[in-house]
């Protein structure tokens, strides 16, 4: 049996959260590549061993956040500490919101992936594609720069005073020795005495209160933030809601919970990669002929776009019923990177559902046919489909 001395063991690797430091740029296309190569891309193996290839990752991961975090900030939005008790030093999951957000008729929420940073899709499309088309920045910028022009079906409704809010579903434990929030992902990439030590245990001081898994922090931001009619939105204000695999999960599970509080003011809702099913999320017994339904809601006001290889927006089967109309996301490979892929196509519906309260989805039949090169899908439309 061999032991070593704590002195003989390995010293952790420390990485730089500095881009030039770390032996990278950002070309004229937003993408981060390699100073010694240019056509390069970040370089994720760099070690046989893996705890310097995940930390160098984590050094590269702080500096796009940063970088995020900095545009974000630039186009107007600020940070709001869960619970709004929570001083600086406490435990708390911080969410980004709009300035505008108390005087804003319209409010845009975002329930990311549970294991994702604040603002970032995905980051391998933040260094594949761009940072701004792979974080929610791009977003934003559109979101945030709505114009009421000729060219848009709203004639009566001004895209111009919308407010977003980005929540946080993935940084939901707290780090008490940088007193700052994170992700599963980063939890262990934090410093250790040696490159061999286990990660740090959890205790219930890394739980943040009233935001212990994802579920609560959705319900969190509707209880505090969006139920806060007339002190943090206004009380008329309508709401459309993006919610990404789990975060649309728990959304739908929230208001399927309290629809009849919520009914006047939900606008519409698109999710990526819809986890929900018809049959046990959407209300004891969901029945789509009673307008006041929240089964009703989602099969005429709501969108779920999937993993396919078609062009974004074409209708396409799903293999579990969500009780809405699913639609390719232009993605075929990546669930993180069906929101980069399709958040236009999401953003242009929202933008016709706020503009025309009486909007309604058609009910799309897919029916699949074979051979005769017949396309793979026929959409149909239902009689009164689009009637509530």
């Amino acid at each position: 049996m061999f032991v070593f001395n704590r002195k003989d063991l390995p010293a952790d690797p420390v990485f730089p959260a500095d881009l030039k430091k770390l032996g990278y740029f950002i070309n004229d296309n937003d993408q981060i590549r390699k100073i010694s190569d240019p056509e390069q891309e970040f370089q994720y193996k760099i070690n046989k061993h893996e705890r310097w290839n995940d930390m160098q990752r984590e050094a590269m991961n702080t500096c796009i956040r940063r970088i995020v975090s900095a545009r974000l900030r630039d186009l107007g939005l600020v940070t709001l500490r869960l619970p709004l008790t929570a001083k600086p030093t406490d435990a708390h999951v911080p969410i980004l919101v709009s300035k505008n957000i108390s005087s804003a008729s319209r409010v845009i929420v975002v329930f990311g992936e549970p294991l994702q940073d604040l603002g970032i899709w995905a980051y391998r499309t933040v260094g594949k594609e761009g940072i701004d088309l792979g974080s929610a920045v791009a977003f934003a910028q559109a979101v945030l720069s709505k114009k009421d022009d000729a060219d848009s079906n709203a004639t009566n409704k001004d895209l111009s005073d919308t407010a977003l809010v980005l929540a946080n579903t993935g940084q939901l434990i707290w780090h008490c020795r940088s007193s700052r929030a994170m992700t599963l992902a980063s939890w262990p990439c934090m410093p250790r005495e040696s490159a061999v030590d286990s990660p740090p245990a959890m205790s219930h001081r890394n739980k943040i209160p009233g935001n212990g898994n994802w579920q609560e922090h959705v319900n969190c931001v509707f209880d505090e933030i969006l139920a806060a009619r007339g002190r943090f939105v206004r009380a008329d204000a309508k709401i459309g809601v993006v919610g990404l695999v789990d975060g649309g999960l728990g959304a739908i599970r929230y208001l399927a919970n309290n629809w009849e509080a919520w009914r006047p003011y939900i606008s519409a809702i698109c999710l990526s990669h819809p986890l929900h099913l018809a049959s046990l999320d959407l209300g004891t017994q969901p029945n789509t002929e009673d307008p006041s339904s929240f089964a009703a809601f989602i099969s005429s006001r709501c969108r779920g776009y999937m993993i396919s290889n078609q062009p974004v927006g074409l209708p396409v089967a799903s293999s579990h019923d969500h009780g809405c109309n699913c639609y390719s996301s232009g993605e075929a490979l990546n669930i993180e990177c069906i929101m980069p892929q399709a958040w236009k196509n999401m953003l242009e519906w929202l933008d016709q559902t706020f503009a025309d309260p009486n909007h309604c989805e058609a009910r799309l039949v897919i029916r699949e046919f074979s051979g005769n090169g017949l396309p793979e899908g026929f959409v149909d439309e239902e009689e009164n489909g689009g009637e509530e």
